[in-house]
C-alpha cells in the first residue's frame, strides 16, 4: 500500500481509538535509534518465495497446523503473526519471518529468532518500554512503523499483526498469499493474549479485527495478488476459501 494512501486508513484508525500520533511516532525513534545501533534490515535483504502462507492467532490456527504437517511447506515462506508463533513452534515449525509488536510470548519469540526468523518489529504508541528492553536481544531485525517511516523503519501499510503479515508479503513481492488462522471472530485464543485463556474478545480486540479485516479485504482486491484462505473463520471479500490438503 502506498504510504500516502495508508494514511489516510491511519487517520480514521487514529480518530476511531483514539489514539495519539505522537506516541507513534516517538515509539518508532526510539526503535530507530536502536536499530541504528545493532544493525536493521533492509527489505530487500529478506528474500521470500512466491507463495507465502500468514498465520494469524485466530481458533483455527491450531487445526490448520495439523493438516498443513502434510503439506510440503518448503515451497512456501512461513509468515507469523507475533503470538502465533508459539503454535508454530508447539508443532516444531519455524516462522521464516515473524511480524510483532512485542506482546507473543517473548521467550517464543526469542527462541524463534535465534533459530533463524526474521523479525519484523513495530512501533506504536503503546509498546516503547518492550522496545526498548527486547530489540536489542534480537537479531536480523526490520523495524516498522504505522506513521512516518524513519531512516530504519518503513511503513508497509497495516494496523494489528496479521495484516502487517499480509502487507509485508505484498511489499516483498508474493504471488499468492495463503491465510491460516486468520479468522476475524469474537474469539480471542491464547496465542494472541499471552496472559489469557481462550474466550470472548473484549470490545477492542474486536474494533481492532474489524480494520484488519477491511485491511486484508482492501489488499484482496486492489492487487494481483492471489488469496486464498485455510481458515474456518469470516469469508472475506476477495479471498478463495480452500481445503488446506489442496496446498500440496
Amino acid at each position: 500500500m502506498e504510504l500516502t494512501l495508508w494514511m489516510q486508513w491511519y487517520k480514521l484508525i487514529l480518530e476511531d481509538f483514539g489514539f495519539i500520533q505522537e506516541d507513534d511516532e516517538q515509539s518508532a525513534k526510539s526503535l530507530n535509534n536502536i536499530l541504528d545501533d545493532i544493525g536493521a534490515l533492509l527489505p530487500q535483504d529478506i528474500d521470500i518465495k512466491d507463495k507465502v502462507i500468514v498465520f494469524g492467532a485466530g481458533p483455527s490456527l491450531k487445526p490448520n497446523l495439523s493438516i498443513l504437517k502434510s503439506v510440503d511447506l518448503d515451497k512456501f515462506t512461513l509468515i507469523a503473526a507475533d503470538g502465533a508463533t508459539t503454535a508454530l513452534l508447539e508443532e516444531d515449525m519455524v516462522p521464516d519471518i515473524i511480524v510483532t509488536d512485542l506482546d507473543g510470548r517473548m521467550d517464543d519469540l526469542l527462541e524463534a529468532n535465534r533459530k533463524g526468523a526474521v523479525m519484523v518489529v513495530h512501533a506504536h504508541g503503546n509498546n516503547q518500554e518492550k522496545i526498548e528492553k527486547y530489540t536489542p536481544k534480537l537479531v536480523n531485525v526490520l523495524g516498522t512503523t504505522q506513521s512516518l517511516p524513519l531512516a530504519s523503519v518503513y511503513n508497509f501499510g497495516g494496523f494489528t499483526d496479521g495484516d502487517r503479515c499480509v502487507f509485508l508479503a505484498m511489499a516483498l513481492g508474493a504471488c499468492s498469499i495463503v491465510l491460516s488462522g486468520m479468522d476475524f471472530g469474537k474469539i480471542v485464543t491464547h496465542y494472541s493474549r499471552p496472559d489469557q485463556e481462550d474466550g470472548p474478545a473484549d470490545q477492542i480486540k474486536q474494533k481492532k479485527l474489524v480494520w484488519a479485516k477491511k485491511l486484508v479485504e482492501w489488499a484482496a482486491l486492489n492487487s494481483d495478488i492471489q488469496f486464498f484462505s485455510i481458515s474456518t473463520g469470516e469469508k472475506l471479500e476477495g479471498v478463495e476459501n480452500i481445503n488446506p490438503e489442496l496446498l500440496n
